[in-house]
């Protein structure tokens, strides 16, 4: 994949992933945003992490400020991205990532931003334990 942008493939929408990825995953906390994590190895395809974005209706309740947040929690991945992909592949695992946000307010830019470089830092650390703990047990 070339470039900035967001292919489809990257698009987490399979209900059946969904539901195991909130039923398995694990939890990663950066004030606004919280991430589910569900990591899981294939060696052979290439670092691929898929993900969705959930504003809840209860704590903002116009669409019009779901729609700004769900922008900018887009706009953030997309450009911190890099922060993950490589660890994925260095790891040769993939990653589906569900990031849902929890403040009552919405938040500027600079605050989201803020908590996904640290959520995707967090997640590519674990992706060195997950693989650190498949080693392991291999040996």
């Amino acid at each position: 994949m070339k470039g900035n942008r967001l292919y489809k493939c990257e698009k987490l929408c399979s209900r059946t992933a969904i539901n195991g990825l909130f039923a398995n995953g694990r939890n990663v906390v950066a004030y606004p945003l919280r991430a589910v994590v569900m990591l899981h190895e294939e060696p052979d395809a290439p670092a691929v992490a898929r993900f969705m974005i959930t504003v809840p209706k209860k704590k903002i309740r116009t669409a019009v400020g779901r729609v700004l947040l769900r922008r900018r929690i887009r706009e953030a991945y997309r450009l911190n991205r890099p922060l993950l992909l490589p660890a994925l592949a260095d790891m040769g695992c993939c990653a589906e990532v569900a990031f849902l946000y929890m403040d009552s307010n919405i938040a500027g830019y600079a605050k989201i931003d803020g908590a996904m470089k640290v959520i995707l830092g967090k997640i590519a650390a674990l992706a060195g334990t997950v693989k650190e703990a498949k080693d392991d047990a291999v040996d």
